[in-house]
């Protein structure tokens, strides 16, 4: 092989170990946390070489029993062109890693230098040895802390998208689980992952998903929240289209019902599409329990929905305008708790709601041992002094006291943060134009839900368009046994319960058992 002085010019990798070096060095440059692991090979002439890792992202333990095969090797046949090492030969007899490939272009070796991998450059092979050896520090499988349940799994996902992956393979051992892996960002290069069951998936989604992903164009990706923002269908929508969450268990759920999950590195909140409205409504445990015990607390989760929209709402709505909607003698109750209020029910309610936003983030963001008793005591002590000082009426506490609790009912966090958003205009409606203004907005909700899509299917599906298969788990959670096929969503096999499932007792001849005679 004759030998140049320059790597070669479309970016590949050079037989000479010193172009590679230099072209390395001049990408990387100085970075403290790039390590240069030089090695002359024994018993092959003095073959020298070069690995190369990240500092931090591999395991020591790979990184030395990658340099001991090389130094110590003897069994290796030269290549029958060369004296020099046959890189195909090292990959085969040789490294005995998990994952070794080979590498044609500098930009493949310093995208796994990168990512936690060690190229592995060799004087005389034109190509590089790519050979998996990440082990950085990671976040052990904790509860999620947005979606507790009280009977269910208690892992949740983490931020390394492998972990995430096993925890989906581990509850759906189908052969036709497919996990599609892409990089997107230009500087994080951050890996994504589509999963879904292959004939079970919504047809054409995949390819939508595939679609909208590829056509993102940004320097980086951080979380999945950035992604989400890109491939929503109504990206000014104060609704969220697209559910997260960081249980395994939900995001199994949504994949055997036909849709597809989207993991991203470095965040344990994975994204479900399409969503739909109900979805944000329905607890795991929802399917862990008894169907009784479901269906009533989702109902429970409806009427919390609908207190902490418009309780408010209505409440200054009734005091503002239409005091004669109020029973006497509950209106004489609020009349003489407002009788020293120097504002408006409008401003007061205002002045509450925003105290009660204040309160919620300064006890999020505080640590969580001070966060909660500020978020706690605060409540108690800005009420009651407000009221004592004569600038809310108790029955004001109450009201928005309620809408609060309610929207902490909603299981989805994305969710309740779309509610606490709209109540605001839909309050200012309603104190200023009375029925006819919370009627207006109220309505146009309505209309604006109708009209969105999420992937192309309905927001409000199934209730409307109305799918009457699909009712048995929207507003109530009916038996298993009943729920005998898929979604109208899903395409390919519908049944996903066979006929004949509901239990019931057996006879006493099934079991065997001896009759009232001769048991006596």
């Amino acid at each position: 092989m004759t030998p140049d002085n320059t790597a070669q010019p479309d970016g590949a990798v050079s037989a000479q170990l010193a172009d590679n070096q230099r072209i390395m060095d001049q990408i990387l440059e100085d970075s403290s946390d790039i390590e240069r692991r030089d090695f002359v090979m024994k018993e092959n002439r003095g073959a020298a070489g070069r690995c190369m890792y990240t500092d931090g992202l591999v395991s020591s333990d790979d990184i030395q029993l990658i340099l001991q095969a090389l130094v110590l090797f003897s069994r290796i046949p030269d290549s029958p062109a060369s004296s020099l090492p046959d890189a195909e030969a090292l990959r085969m007899h040789l490294l005995v890693n998990a994952s070794v490939k080979l590498a044609s272009t500098i930009n493949e070796c310093v995208d796994a230098v990168l990512v936690g991998d060690c190229a592995v450059f060799v004087d005389g092979m034109d190509k590089a040895l790519i050979v998996a050896a990440r082990g950085w520090e990671k976040r052990g499988v904790d509860e999620p802390a947005t979606e507790s349940v009280v009977r269910g799994p208690r892992d949740g996902f983490t931020e390394s998208i492998r972990t995430n992956t096993a925890h989906i393979r581990r509850r759906i051992r189908d052969p036709e689980l497919r996990i599609e892996s892409m990089q997107i960002g230009e500087r994080t290069k951050t890996d994504v992952c589509i999963l879904y069951i292959k004939g079970i998936v919504k047809k054409g989604l995949i390819e939508e998903i595939r679609n909208r992903l590829g056509q993102i164009q940004v320097d980086g990706i951080l979380e999945s929240g950035y992604i989400e923002e890109f491939i929503e269908d109504a990206p000014l929508s104060p609704f969220t289209t697209i559910q997260s969450t960081e249980r395994p268990d939900k995001a199994a759920a949504a994949i055997l019902e036909g849709r597809a999950v989207i993991l991203v590195d470095n965040t344990p909140f994975c994204l479900i599409v399409p969503t739909y409205f109900w979805s944000y409504f329905q607890a795991s445990d929802d399917y862990y329990s008894r169907y009784w015990v479901g269906s009533f607390f989702r109902i429970i989760r409806y009427i919390a929905f609908v207190i902490s929209l418009m309780l408010s709402s209505i409440y200054i709505m009734l005091v503002s305008f239409h005091q004669e909607m109020i029973p006497t003698g509950l209106a004489l109750t609020i009349a003489s708790g407002r009788e020293v209020v120097p504002f408006p029910v409008l401003l007061e309610a205002l002045f509450m709601e925003l105290a009660f936003e204040l309160m919620r983030e300064a006890g999020l963001r505080l640590p969580k041992p001070v966060g909660q008793a500020v978020s706690i005591v605060g409540s108690l002590i800005v009420g009651q002094a407000a009221v004592q000082a004569g600038l809310v009426s108790p029955f004001m506490v109450i009201v928005v006291a309620i809408t609060g609790i309610s929207s902490f009912a909603i299981p989805n966090y994305a969710a309740s943060f779309s509610i606490r958003l709209i109540r605001f205009p839909l309050l200012i409606a309603s104190g200023t134009l009375g029925l006819l203004g919370f009627s207006a907005v109220t309505f146009a909700l309505i209309i604006h839900a109708l009209s969105l899509r999420s992937f192309g299917e309905p927001y409000l599906s199934p209730l409307t368009p109305f799918r009457p298969s699909d009712q048995k788990d929207t507003l109530l959670r009916f038996p298993w046994w009943s729920m005998m096929r898929r979604p109208q969503l899903a395409s390919g096999e519908a049944t996903r319960i066979a006929k004949g499932q509901r239990p019931s007792p057996p006879s006493s001849d099934k079991l065997g058992g001896a009759s009232d005679e001769e048991g006596a």
